[in-house]
This record gives structure tokens, sequence and C-alpha cells, in this order.
């Protein structure tokens, strides 16, 4: 797959419209990867949290659309304490997540978590999950 990158692509309505709901500048991220290797969650993502930002930054809506990493993204906050320039990659995946529910594509559906699971998973996954449909 070729991709084209121009100045139009950074300035593209989908990086307007991540920026604007997240309050970020998405174009401060410089990719030095301490989110995604502070994520907890990382190992079973199919895009790294900085790769998402990277596609977020090049307007690569598509691909991000696919990604099951916005809906895996436990919300722990951990990448956004770690980023030394300030990027709250949670308020990031956020805005992902409300944008392409927009599109009507959801991955993630509280209500079909089996209650024997609900022992077992991490208060932090479920907070996260239910975060995700308060958009």
């Amino acid at each position: 797959m070729r991709i084209e990158i121009s100045g139009q692509t950074f300035q593209s309505d989908f990086v307007k419209k991540v920026a604007e709901i997240s309050g970020e500048s998405v174009l401060s991220c410089n990719q030095c990867g301490k989110c995604s290797a502070g994520c907890p969650m990382a190992f079973a993502m199919d895009w790294l949290p900085n790769q998402i930002i990277r596609l977020v930054q090049l307007g690569i809506e598509e691909d991000i659309a696919k990604s099951k990493t916005p809906w895996i993204c436990a919300s722990c906050l951990t990448c956004s304490v770690r980023c030394p320039r300030g990027v709250d990659l949670g308020r990031l995946m956020e805005a992902v997540r409300l944008l392409t529910l927009r599109r009507n594509i959801d991955y993630v559906a509280a209500a079909k978590i089996p209650p024997d699971a609900l022992g077992e998973m991490p208060q932090i996954a479920l907070v996260g999950g239910f975060r995700k449909h308060t958009a």
C-alpha cells in the first residue's frame, strides 16, 4: 500500500477533529516511544500507542478505524504520565474511539462480557471499557 504524505495530510479534517475533541496538539508527539514502553496492554495491541499517534498525525483514518488498539487501551494513563512532551494520549485515544464510533464501528460491547469473566478482569479494564461508551 502506498501512502501519499503532504501538508494537506497534516491538516486533514480527521487530524483537526482529533485535536478538537481531545484538546491535545497531535503534532506535539515526537515519537519517543515512552508511551508504548510503559503501556500494560501493549502486548495485545495490533498498533502500539505511539504508532496510533503517528497514524493520527498522518491522517490515516482507515487504518485507525480497523485497529483494535484504541479499544484495548485500558485508559490507565500510564502513557500520559510518561510523556516528556505532556501529550495526554488517553485523551487522544478517547477522541479516536469517539470518531470511530461515529462511523458506526465498535469493537467493544460491554453487555457481552461473560458474568464469570467480570470477577477475573482488572477493575481498570472495566472502567476503561465503560468510559468508551460515555462519549
